[in-house]
């Protein structure tokens, strides 16, 4: 099975091959660096990559970089790293700025023959025009008049925003896109990847069509959002097309398709940063958010998130996918590399009366079902921690853990009975209790089973941790739900334990995923993790009894 699942975009692509339209499929991821990447960006790089892989093509890592004001270096090497994370090694890395000068001649092009003009209006008083369908009284400036000018704003004569560069298509289209768009800017700002050289800076729709063509791409593959722009994008190319050292043929094509969206979290990238500028999260690695640097912290792998794109699939259909997907497709990956091991998030101390001294017990790793060998020491001693919750004074009916008069077995080890139970100021500090002796991985021979089983440490042997349970970002499926998203946030989404977990981990790489038995997958948090001082991230809760906050 190939990366790309079966869908409109691979039928066109297989068609174009088939049909030799093209002799080699190139697509490109293209971001614009002005921000870090998230989970519903994974979609369009996996698509792109996966489908230069699938067919045996190329894909090109290309910032889509035309605003000074808003892009940075550091957005470009984070955009790239996520991506090689995903496991994509592009073909090349590419800058759009680096096609200035052709697109500044392309620009020239379309002014010489007359589709292209300066326009003096402000903002305001062409959006006003456009609205209403009428031209600019600029519009009939003759060519040598916009040359010179043209000429002009790109030697810095005039200030940010006085003039700009139009095409000359239609004032009153009935696609709102093609009235006169705007193809140049002027900006007096340095630039990250181009420096100074430059105060005119082409817009999205003139861009994009010329980076496309310049490079080669056959198949221009963007969201939804955008299929309006696709009106822009052929008339670009059509009226450049053998022109300014731009071949005849082939050309690209634009397609569209539905754009990944999760349920319980933001994508829009305002909303983003005002979640991490407002203090809401510790930064853009939180791995409450949904960015991919944010899940790489989690503990989420990128197999994961692959697998996720697959599964959802590539449509035209806008549609909202339930957290409850990724997550199990999270769980489906780590369960079969996970081992299982024994952590305590909310200890409650046990001292085992009848027992003296300590053994070592041979646990496996792995259940029957996973079909893996591999086994661990695990000591078991006369003092041993178990989940607070896993004990009631008054259970309710249907109790199958810890109570007086009812046994339970722990894991790996012997069943256990209550003795007693020493509070303090009305909460419960230690429970005194006895193991059934001869129930080491056999039965209790007075026929009384235990009612369940429980996890357990040792509280000699193990290690402290800091547990970090993440949770959904927002309480509700929509954040915009009643109108501030910032009022849905889920208070609970990051709870902080102080428990124990099994000494095995220590003797582990650190980047291992764990099942901690009852409780969820975890490991180790790669920022704030220290071998004396540990800290485990919940990178997805169990499904079994997992009830959102």
């Amino acid at each position: 099975m190939g990366l790309v699942p079966p869908c409109f975009i691979t039928e066109i692509v297989e068609k174009d091959l088939r049909e030799g339209k093209y002799k080699k499929l190139l697509t490109r991821f293209p971001p614009e660096p002005n921000g870090y990447l998230h989970i519903g960006h994974a979609r369009s790089i996996v698509l792109n990559f996966g489908l230069a892989l699938d067919y045996g093509g190329e894909c090109n890592l290309r910032y889509d970089d035309t605003n000074p004001e808003t892009e940075k270096e550091e957005y470009a090497r984070a955009i790239e790293e996520d991506v090689r994370w995903l496991g994509f090694t592009p073909d090349r890395v590419l800058y759009a700025s680096d096609y200035f000068e052709t697109m500044y001649q392309c620009a020239l092009v379309l002014i010489q023959e007359g589709k292209a003009y300066v326009d003096d209006l402000s903002e305001e008083e062409m959006s006003e025009l456009r609205a209403q369908g009428k031209p600019s009284p600029y519009r009939n400036r003759s060519v040598e008049e916009n040359l010179e000018l043209f000429e002009r704003m790109r030697r810095g004569e005039f200030p940010t925003g006085s003039r700009v560069l139009r095409a000359k298509i239609d004032p009153a289209h009935p696609n709102f896109k093609l009235r006169d768009p705007v193809l140049y800017r002027i900006v007096h700002a340095s630039h990250y990847h181009a420096g100074d050289r430059w105060v005119i800076y082409p817009m999205y729709d003139y861009a994009h069509p010329l980076e496309d063509f310049i490079e080669g791409v056959t198949h221009s593959l963007c969201t939804l959002e955008f299929e309006n722009n696709r009106a822009i994008y052929d008339w670009v190319i059509e009226n450049l097309k053998g022109k300014c050292g731009l071949p005849l043929s082939p050309r690209p094509y634009q397609y569209e398709f539905a754009r990944l969206d999760l349920t319980h979290t933001v994508l829009s990238k305002r909303k983003l940063i005002k979640l991490v500028e407002g203090g809401f999260v510790s930064g853009w690695d939180d791995p409450r958010l949904p960015t991919l640097r944010a899940l790489r912290r989690r503990g989420v792998r990128p197999e994961a998130i692959r697998e996720f794109v697959r599964r959802t699939g590539i449509s035209r259909n806008e549609a909202r996918i339930e957290m409850e997907l990724f997550e199990e497709v999270v769980r489906d990956d780590l369960n079969p590399i996970a081992p299982r091991v024994l952590g305590v998030l909310e200890p409650l101390r046990v001292v085992l009366t009848n027992y003296q001294g300590e053994e070592w017990v041979d646990a496996p790793y792995w259940p029957r079902d996973i079909g893996k060998e591999g086994n661990r020491p695990l000591p078991f001693s006369q003092e041993i921690y178990i989940e607070r919750s896993d004990f009631s004074l008054n259970p309710p009916k249907g109790w199958k853990r810890l109570a007086p008069g009812q046994r339970v077995r722990l894991r790996h080890a012997y069943v256990m009975e209550l003795e007693d139970v020493v509070e303090e100021n009305g909460e419960v500090k230690l429970l005194k209790a006895r193991i059934v002796p001869g129930t080491l991985g056999a039965n209790p021979e007075d026929g009384i089973k235990p009612k369940g089983v429980i996890h357990w440490v040792s509280a000699r042997h193990a290690l402290p941790v800091e547990f970090r349970l993440y949770d959904r970002l927002f309480l509700t499926e929509d954040p915009e739900e009643g109108g501030d998203f910032l009022k849905n946030l889920n208070p609970r989404a990051l709870e902080v334990k102080q428990g124990f977990i099994e000494p095995s981990v220590a003797q582990d790489p650190p980047d291992t995923r764990y099942q901690l038995e009852r409780l969820g997958y975890f490991w180790q948090d790669p920022v704030d993790s220290r071998p004396g001082r540990l800290v485990m991230n919940r990178i997805v809760p169990l499904k079994e009894g997992y009830r959102p906050s």
